[in-house]
């Protein structure tokens, strides 16, 4: 497709918006003769598909949202634009013509998912109908100018052997993942922002016997796993007027009530966990999630401190995690960008009664495998009938 400058895109989307005009080919090809310009059909067709993903879709985005393995296409003002494809952030050459550019996709973005998005509200978070999760803030809340971030989701889901052959995982990981899942041990996966949390729960949730019920809850529907009985919840914010939100928490007890053979929250980062615990010391066998933490250590810290803002005492929070959570397995990403996973944890207690991590085995970024005390108890949980 030929390039045309994007001045001229704008010079005839503002013609055709002052005339009131239908999109078509013939009235592009009028509004380029309008403006001195050459109109041949190469011309034509350019600036035509330019304003339709202008108006239709996500503007000069569209390209890098169709890329194959993105996973992230990040906006910070008119001039840059970043993109990951599984291997860090990457600055395109794309671009906007200036910030009310920017600003408008972002507007008609937030329209397209329901929201309101202006200087009253100048920020949204939402997920596109494609299933594209949606967050901006606009300038000059953000610097330097509005800031987009679209988290694009799965066309597919990784299996096991996959993410082995793209080296997240080492063939033994692999296998002892596929154990914990098929011995119903309740776990949750760990780690910072774009370490790949995700993509591993979907591929272990893929492995899940097929006769068992999932029963999955997000802010936004992430989780696509390959299984045949998948039933998700997705919460709700509220509206304009602050009513009809649905919280995580109120779908967590929903979900207790629809059978769950197994129960998942996509992502723990409220009052749901008070929720999520007390279902795992209920004999839910196998619930798991997600959890952002830099490291396997700080996850009960982690976890007490959302549980004590949902109003459940230290020692109680304690209790609950040592008794529901088996597993713990923390995913990392290394200075090149690389997802991997860098340790199996077990949960036990101290002197104070305090929940800590203990690490049965750790992988090494060249491919080692350390094991530890703690995979004597992992070896006995595994054991269990």
């Amino acid at each position: 497709m030929l390039s045309v400058p994007g001045e001229l895109v704008e010079r005839v989307r503002d013609r055709l918006a002052r005339d009131g005009s239908t999109l078509t080919p013939g009235l592009v090809a009028e509004a380029l003769r309008e403006e001195g310009r050459p109109v041949g059909d190469a011309t034509v067709l350019a600036v035509l598909d330019a304003l339709r993903r202008d108006i239709l879709g996500a503007g000069p985005l569209e390209p890098l949202l169709r890329l194959d393995g993105v996973t992230d296409v990040l906006v910070n003002g008119h001039r840059q634009v970043f993109v990951d494809r599984g291997d860090g952030l990457q600055l395109t050459d794309v671009s906007f013509p200036d910030e009310a550019a920017v600003r408008r996709l972002a507007q008609r973005l937030a329209t397209a998912g329901g929201r309101r998005l202006d200087d009253a509200t100048p920020y949204v978070d939402l997920r596109l109908p494609d299933g594209t999760r949606f967050h901006a803030v606009l300038a000059p809340v953000s610097r330097p100018g509005t800031v987009l971030s679209l988290r694009v989701p799965r066309r597919r889901v990784f299996s096991l052997d996959e993410l082995v052959s793209a080296g997240t995982l080492c063939p033994d990981a692999a296998l002892l993942l596929r154990r914990i899942v098929e011995r119903r041990l309740a776990f949750l996966i760990s780690g910072g922002t774009g370490s790949g949390k995700t993509t591993l729960l979907n591929a272990l949730l893929s492995v899940v016997d097929p006769r068992h019920r999932l029963v999955i809850i997000e802010d936004a529907s992430e989780l696509r796993p390959d299984h045949p009985h998948v039933v998700a919840l997705e919460s709700r914010p509220a509206n304009i007027e602050g009513a009809g939100a649905v919280p995580l928490q109120v779908l967590v007890r929903q979900a207790l009530r629809m059978r769950p053979d197994r129960l998942v929250v996509g992502e723990v980062r409220g009052a749901e966990v008070t929720e999520l615990l007390a279902a795992m010391n209920t004999g839910h066998e196998g619930g798991c999630g997600t959890v952002h933490a830099n490291s396997a250590a700080d996850v009960p810290a982690r976890i007490e401190a959302l549980a004590m803002a949902a109003g459940l005492q230290q020692a109680a929070s304690h209790s609950q995690m040592a008794s529901a959570i088996d597993v713990l397995v923390h995913l990392g990403r290394g200075s090149d960008g690389t997802r991997r996973l860098e340790e199996i944890a077990v949960l036990d207690r101290d002197e104070r009664g305090r929940v800590r991590v203990a690490p049965a085995v750790t992988f090494e970024p060249g491919g080692g495998i350390v094991t530890h005390a703690a995979s004597e108890s992992l070896g006995a949980r595994l054991r269990r009938p």
